[in-house]
């Protein structure tokens, strides 16, 4: 599809597609060890967690996303095939808020967990919430990793979606679909997971310049139980990275450039 001309549009020079970051936001990383608590069993905490999910956020969630993103949800009713059980979800990273509040509209009514790095939980004030709301931090010590495990099966275990964004770094508004490792994909290959794609594409708003956003959903891809872990996470990964492709071409509205800069 043709893309859509923006005069004096935003222009963002890269140098390393896999780690360059533009979210624009600089933190004091808290450390995430084995010291960490993933899964809280205090009642209270889980009570509050229920009623500021199902009370609060998601309606707001709904409501700012229709709002400021007039968005449309493509090829949804593919994740009834497992309404019933865990999956993972595999997105492209492109938007500032938005990529923590579509999750719950994708796979609603079910609550899904995000695997999100230390950052997001490292506010003080702000963290319990974040927690509450379904993040599960990225380790930063290696010895954190055995608990950082556990969570993310306990959550699939009790049926919830495990939402992932491989590209890992925020690229606000970008149309493509950047390269992205097969690591993340060792949880479904190891679980035998059923696994989705969920790809943001941008079109032209009828008013303004926030670009309309629709997200088209791809799968279920399986593990294939001939094959080891390893081989697996290569072909899930294979498999979701080129259904992003291919969903990429209905982006039509490109609000930022992104040039790539030699070293």
């Amino acid at each position: 599809m043709k893309k859509e001309k923006i005069e004096d549009k935003k222009v963002f020079y890269y140098t390393d597609p896999l780690h360059d970051e533009f979210s624009g936001i600089k933190k004091n990383t808290i450390t995430v060890d084995k010291n960490y608590k993933y899964i809280s069993k205090n009642p209270f905490w889980n009570l509050t967690s229920f009623l500021i999910y199902r009370v609060f956020v998601t309606p707001f969630v709904l409501a700012h996303c229709a709002r400021k993103f007039k968005y449309k949800i493509e090829n949804k009713k593919v994740l009834k095939l497992h309404s019933h059980e865990g999956y993972f979800v595999y997105s492209n990273h492109t938007l500032m808020g938005g990529d923590a509040f579509f999750p719950s509209i994708v796979t609603f009514p079910k609550k899904p967990y995000l695997i999100v790095h230390a950052d997001n939980v490292s506010s003080k004030g702000t963290k319990n919430l974040v927690m509450m709301l379904g993040a599960i931090p990225i380790p930063t010590k290696l010895n954190g990793m055995p608990k950082f495990k556990e969570a993310i099966e306990k959550r699939w275990v009790q049926g919830h979606p495990i939402y992932i964004y491989p590209e890992a770094h925020l690229w606000p508004y970008y149309t493509g679909i950047r390269p992205f490792e097969s690591t993340s994909f060792k949880y479904p290959a190891e679980l035998n997971s059923p696994v989705y794609a969920s790809t943001t594409t941008f079109q032209k708003p009828k008013r303004g310049k926030n670009p309309k956003v629709t997200i088209y959903i791809d799968g279920p891809f399986y593990p294939d139980k001939a094959l080891s872990v390893k081989e697996n996470q290569q072909k899930l990964r294979d498999q979701v990275y080129n259904a992003m492709i291919e969903r990429s071409k209905n982006s039509t509205y490109e609000v930022i450039k992104y040039e790539r800069r030699e070293n």
